[in-house]
């Protein structure tokens, strides 16, 4: 049977199967259909994150830029950004999933992985933001450059948690340098 292979074979071709990661970072059209894998890292789906929260020692990372204030705004005006939500206990660090990031964004961002796993570079950090959005592939890549070894990246992100049923909380960003 020649159909179920070439089947199989077209699927593959055509990207349905997975989106092939870019050597480096995805530096633009962030929100897009991702990968099937993390290099130097691994993913993690909806119901395995689950267990690994309910036992403990994870540290989540959430990446979704923080909303700014529109450009030409006038001083004085009235803005009220939309308030975002994410997965209980995770820690927002806004913008580190750009494909480029500067000395003082990435320092920051060293530090504050530093910070929530105590030194520890085998401690599990899962990053994540949203369902087909690059960013935190990014994020999650440039930690284990960093020589974190339990990275995961959760790429269904706050809409596959919401999606599933589980609870999301109010979240404050962790104010970037500059």
């Amino acid at each position: 049977m020649v159909a179920a292979p070439l089947c199989w074979a077209l699927l593959t071709a055509s990207g349905v199967a997975g989106v092939p990661a870019p050597p480096g970072y995805r530096m633009d059209d962030y929100r897009a259909p991702t990968p099937d894998t993390l290099p130097g890292g691994r993913v993690i789906h909806t119901d395995a994150l689950k267990v690994r929260l309910d036992r403990g020692g994870v540290v989540l990372i959430d990446v979704l830029p923080a909303p700014r204030r529109p450009a030409g705004t006038r001083p004085g005006t009235p803005w009220m950004p939309e308030p975002h939500r994410d997965l209980p206990g995770s820690l927002w660090l806004p913008d580190v999933g750009w494909g480029a990031i500067g000395p003082a964004l990435e320092a920051w961002f060293r530090d504050r992985l530093a910070r929530a796993t105590d030194g520890d570079k085998d401690r599990t950090v899962v990053f994540y933001c949203r369902k087909d959005c690059w960013m935190s592939w990014n994020a999650a890549k440039r930690a284990a450059s960093y020589g974190y070894r339990d990275v995961l990246w959760y790429p269904e992100g706050v809409d596959g948690w919401k999606e599933a049923g589980l609870a999301l909380r109010d979240a404050t960003p962790e104010p970037p340098p500059g």
